[in-house]
């Protein structure tokens, strides 16, 4: 029994957290800024909503008529931002406060009420949803402001209205105030520390790849490098015949070529981690932007007796990065070629279904085994040979997928060892 409340219980948190994900808006479309403001926007406003009539029934008139103009404020700076998407004006919040605060102070009891509880939580949000320029503006301005009020107070205490009796009428005051500035200060504290462990998680993820990806360059660098230079000093034997120099160049080109293959991938993976990935998203024919990753395909299929197969329509418009969609098919092909054993088929095509142009890339090959084909694109580089013991470091399929989420589509594989794999690219098509 105590199992299924905990499960019922831990399922009814997921849910409300999904919902409350979905109200202050996704990290994706929104800013921490505004999904801070958006979190305390909702708090205020249901904490508000609910001591207007409470502040009524208690008599403190005062009160609820400063809830229900915090009710009305947030809700439109909420809906304008959260929904219609204009970004909030921190300048208006701001002044808004300085207008709310003293005003309040002064009709409920002054330094005898709880605004003195508003002053710092106010503050607080709004450094947090202000420019970083402005943030000592504001302290400053808040500062002398609240000073200014206490000092009215000090000099002119008529001014000050008390709409409750000590004791019961004070009690329930500062009981019904408090939560509002502790509410919106853990709201703040929380969002800042889920930030913080999302951005530590991603920082300790991309340190262990980088860590992956040394152990693995400093061996499988080496190698290929070491190999080129043996290729080059048998090349300077005179008693090589004309049969071995061949085989001998043939050897050093598919090592130069590997390698190359290697710090290409390795290049571009370098780049998109150091100074991020910049797409030129623009309408292409699919026939022309896979030529040149086909026609090299095609030669390296023929040098391993493998059948090559092209199939892509020649009027297929699409939306995509031609140079990033380019190393996407590059690396499956080089990746076919490199599995398939001579004798095998490697097939290429395009198909339209709806608004997107699917790519697939097909070979009857060495496939891939369960275990692997569920970390093939999370990430995790690991070295393979292909049936030629041709080398890679494991990037290119990581790769891919970067950048195919960068152009607006996806990848996927399907495969069984022994059986060939398929892998499949689905990209926006264009209207022609």
């Amino acid at each position: 029994m105590s199992k299924i409340l905990s499960v019922n219980f831990h399922t009814g948190i997921n849910h409300l957290s999904s919902k409350w994900r979905k109200l202050i808006g996704h990290a994706d479309d929104f800013s921490l800024e505004s999904r801070i403001f958006h979190s305390i926007s909702l708090g205020v406003i249901v904490l508000a909503a609910f001591y207007i009539p409470y502040n009524l029934y208690a008599g403190l008139r005062v009160a609820s008529l400063s809830c229900l103009v915090i009710v009305c404020f947030f809700m439109y700076q909420y809906y304008y931002s959260r929904v219609k998407g204009i970004m909030y004006r921190s300048l208006v919040f701001g002044l808004m406060g300085l207008i709310i605060l003293p005003v309040n102070y002064f009709i409920n009891a002054g330094i005898s009420g709880s605004t003195d509880l508003m002053w710092p939580a106010f503050l607080v949000l709004l450094l947090t949803i202000c420019p970083s320029r402005y943030q000592l503006a504001w302290v400053i301005t808040y500062l002398i402001v609240f000073a200014i009020v206490h000092w009215i107070e000090f000099q002119y205490p008529q001014l000050v209205q008390y709409p409750f009796r000590y004791g019961k009428g004070q009690f329930i005051d500062r009981i019904t105030a408090f939560p509002m500035p502790v509410i919106g200060m853990a709201i703040v504290v929380g969002l800042f520390r889920r930030s913080y462990d999302r951005e530590k998680a991603k920082v300790e993820q991309r340190d262990a790849e980088k860590s992956r990806l040394l152990s693995i360059l400093s061996h499988d660098f080496r190698a290929p490098l070491i190999h080129i230079g043996h290729y080059l000093e048998l090349l300077n034997d005179t008693s090589l015949s004309t049969a071995e120099r061949n085989s001998m160049e043939t050897k050093l080109r598919e090592a130069n070529d590997q390698t190359l293959h290697m710090v290409t991938n390795l290049l571009y993976w370098s780049r998109s981690q150091m100074e991020g990935t910049a797409t030129d998203i623009v309408k292409l024919s699919l026939l022309n932007t896979l030529k040149n990753p086909m026609a090299i395909a095609a030669v390296q299929a023929a040098h391993k007796k493998i059948n090559f197969i092209q199939n892509i329509d020649p009027e297929t418009k699409i939306y995509a990065d031609a140079d990033m969609l380019q190393l996407v098919v590059r690396n499956l092909l080089q990746n076919a070629v490199k599995f398939t054993p001579a004798g095998g088929s490697i097939s290429i095509k395009s198909i339209v279904e709806a608004d997107n142009c699917k790519i697939i890339i097909a070979d009857n090959g060495a496939g891939i085994s369960p275990g692997q084909l569920s970390t093939i694109f999370n990430g995790k580089p690991k070295p393979t040979y292909g049936t030629e013991n041709e080398k890679g470091v494991g990037l290119g399929l990581m790769i891919c997928k970067e950048f195919m989420d960068h152009q607006g589509g996806h990848i996927t594989a399907d495969s069984k060892a022994g059986e060939g794999s398929v892998f499949t690219i689905i990209i926006p098509l264009a209207n022609n």
